[in-house]
């Protein structure tokens, strides 16, 4: 069973460690690496922590096996479009993957999206067939713009998707 729940400003450390497990898992999906932010000082997570929760404008999310963290999704309201909400950090424990967490994060993301009355929701992904990039596409996520790289010096690409939103009800 998989319960999703908003990461709580003292598991900052919890975070870190997710975090950085799952730069070391997948370093080809993310835009940072492992050696940038492995030696972040522990008052810098902490502060991106409280930062983020007391914005209005993060929702940092854990994805829950029974008592431990098997996944992690950060959702961010955009500060130069505010229709637009961005995923950041999504990424399923290796044990968990093909337990409905992955999809679960999304949700939850995207239903924090509309409830912020975003009209669309983006993200960037590593351009290959990937259970990524099939969950996203499965999710309703179609390719806007241009493949870019990844991050500079990578050889691999990234595609930007985006889901379009249903506009609240007027009622």
């Amino acid at each position: 069973m998989i319960h999703i729940r908003q990461i709580q400003a003292s598991e900052w450390q919890k975070y870190r460690d997710v975090r950085l497990r799952a730069l070391r898992d997948a370093p080809d999906a993310f835009g940072s690496t492992y050696a940038i932010e492995s030696v972040k000082t522990d008052a810098a997570w902490q502060r991106q922590i409280e930062t983020a929760l007391s914005s209005g404008s993060d929702c940092p999310l854990f994805a829950y096996s029974q008592e431990d963290v098997c996944g992690l999704v950060w959702c961010k309201l955009s500060a130069a479009e505010p229709d637009t909400a961005h995923i950041y950090h999504m990424w399923v424990d290796p044990a968990c993957r093909g337990s409905g967490a992955g999809h679960a994060l999304l949700d939850f993301a995207v239903r924090w999206a509309k409830k912020m009355a975003a009209q669309r929701v983006r993200l960037g992904v590593t351009f290959a067939q990937s259970p990524a990039m099939s969950l996203y596409q499965k999710y309703g996520f179609i390719q806007v713009g241009k493949v870019e790289p990844l991050r500079e010096g990578s050889h691999l690409e990234s595609l930007t998707l985006e889901l379009r939103l249903e506009p609240r009800s007027q009622a």
